[in-house]
């Protein structure tokens, strides 16, 4: 089965079918990358299995594909966490071709999101380096913020941008 047959199994009914697509697709490696979005996705399952073998597949990724972008962009505001997180996460990876998706990550600082959301963001802003200077207001919130780890991450991302 190619990646984008296991890709559309992961939006299967069955939890088995996606738990087992997820699998495959963690087996696959980079090979996966075409199902970057449709794991991100998958991330956030309500079966466990799915999960961890989603995450597991994530962990192994590496960078997604450019065209992937807005999609990913569009995932940094889900309600759910763990797709948030990831689709952060591969936007991070981008490095300065994820520079597109700054306004989302800067809204991901947000006060209201989960702390781990709001870390990565922070994260994934100093990957991109200079191309996410715009997000420099909430990245100088964000470095002021009472966790000391969203503080640090803030500050070595307006590093990155060259603000601070």
């Amino acid at each position: 089965m190619d990646v984008e047959q296991l890709a559309q199994k992961l939006g299967a009914c069955g939890s088995l079918d996606r738990a087992e697509a997820a699998q495959q697709l963690c087996q696959a490696a980079e090979a996966a990358r075409p199902a970057a979005v449709a794991l991100v996705r998958a991330a956030g399952d309500e079966d466990e299995s799915v999960q961890e073998w989603a995450t597991a597949a994530l962990e192994e990724l590496g960078p997604p594909a450019g065209d992937d972008l807005s999609a990913l962009a569009e995932l940094t505001a889900d309600a759910n966490a763990d797709i948030a997180y990831w689709a952060i996460t591969l936007i991070g990876r981008l490095e300065g071709a994820g520079a597109g998706a700054t306004g989302e990550l800067a809204a991901a600082l947000a006060a209201e999101r989960p702390l781990n959301v709001r870390q990565r963001a922070a994260w994934a802003l100093g990957r991109i380096g200079p191309g996410a200077v715009e997000a420099t207001g909430p990245l100088t919130a964000a470095a002021a913020d009472d966790d000391p780890r969203l503080a640090r991450l803030a500050s070595e991302a307006l590093a990155a941008l060259g603000v601070a």
